[in-house]
């Protein structure tokens, strides 16, 4: 069943919070979000150890998987970055295997400012977006598609990727799997945080998800994104936290004592991602990532004189974004479904 789309304006949308600047280009601002985290301190990490600029691999001699943990695939988002920063002066050690730790666009990063935190989401494009092979071995060039070509050896070797990331817009945390069995297996077993969407990416682009090692028929390796909260808050940082430690310990890297018991998470299917096509997507309420719509037809969204209903009962709203800009995703809308009990090979 397709979103019902239609010309009549219907009630009247709620107004967003009035606003200063943008995640991304749009005629509409953004609200002013505090920053209620610090800024971390990287520099101790970008000569890195790996001949690629902020990778630091740790190996710990004995045979096992190589992890990956990615932070500042955005500039903005903060917590991954802190969570890294932690670990490694932490010294934290893989008990088997190797654990790498990646500040991905650390040139977006550097101009962070608190004043104006949405600004140095990307410094020329979003890095998660230019994953597909078409970019990495063509001719274009940007700073972060030449740092995605520097980044992809690495990402080569490595067995399982936890992507870190996290969200303007107030939504429940949730584990983005892709549309790949191993990539949703992973997820579900972590059971952190306890919603797992599968998807099949944005239509600007393929994020590190989506990366032809991850979702190639043969490959075994998988690669999760978790949106671990709101960009700049401290619960955001206490979840990453979380979901490392339950794949290093699902990993064999770090095993927790005493075993932990994950939640059983709810897992969802997107049916159907909501791309803007105006700059007129307002929605009707404040609703929050995460929320289920009960009915089928409620209205959800206009965009321009279109309107967005629910295409079934018990929807999901995945990450809706207050600020779509034409050609952004809006959001993505998503059928619950029953847990698939499988696991990925050690």
């Amino acid at each position: 069943m397709s979103v019902k789309h239609s010309t009549g304006l219907g009630s009247e949308p709620t107004a967003a919070p009035a606003v200063k600047t943008g995640d991304c280009a749009t005629m509409q601002e953004i609200p002013q979000f505090p920053v209620d985290i610090p800024t971390p301190d990287i520099s101790p990490w970008l000569p890195g150890n790996t001949g690629i600029p902020g990778f630091t691999t740790r190996d710990s001699g004995k045979p096992g998987l190589h992890v990956a943990l990615i932070a500042l695939t955005h500039g903005n988002e903060l917590a991954g970055a802190i969570v890294l920063d932690q670990m490694l002066r932490g010294g934290v050690e893989p008990a088997i295997g190797k654990l790498t730790f990646g500040f991905a666009n650390h040139a977006a990063f550097a101009r962070f400012d608190a004043g104006n935190p949405t600004a140095s989401r990307f410094v020329e494009e979003d890095l998660n977006r230019v994953w597909d092979d078409i970019q990495l071995f063509g001719v274009r060039r940007t700073l972060e598609l030449d740092r995605a070509r520097e980044i992809r050896p690495l990402i080569d070797t490595a067995d399982v990727v936890l992507d870190l990331h996290s969200m303007l817009w107030p939504s429940d945390p949730l584990l983005l799997s892709g549309a790949t069995e191993q990539g949703r297996n992973l997820a579900l077993e972590l059971g952190t945080p306890a919603i797992v969407v599968a998807d099949c990416g944005h239509a600007g682009g393929k994020r590190l998800i989506d990366y032809a090692r991850f979702t190639e028929a043969d490959c075994t390796a998988a690669c999760i994104l978790v949106e671990a909260g709101q960009h700049w808050e401290p619960t955001t940082i206490t979840q990453m936290q979380a979901t490392i430690a339950m794949l290093l310990h699902h990993t064999g890297l770090k095993p927790l004592l005493p075993a932990p018991c994950p939640a059983e998470p709810r897992f969802a299917e997107v049916s159907h991602v909501i791309t803007a096509k105006t700059n007129r997507f307002v929605f009707t309420q404040n609703f929050r990532g995460g929320e289920i719509i009960r009915k089928s037809g409620t209205l959800i969204a206009h965009d321009g004189d279109a309107e967005i209903r629910s295409p079934y009962n018990d929807c999901m709203l995945i990450m809706p974004s207050y600020r779509p800009s034409h050609g952004h995703t809006a959001m993505r809308l998503a059928r619950i479904t029953s847990r698939v009990t499988s696991g990925i090979a050690r």
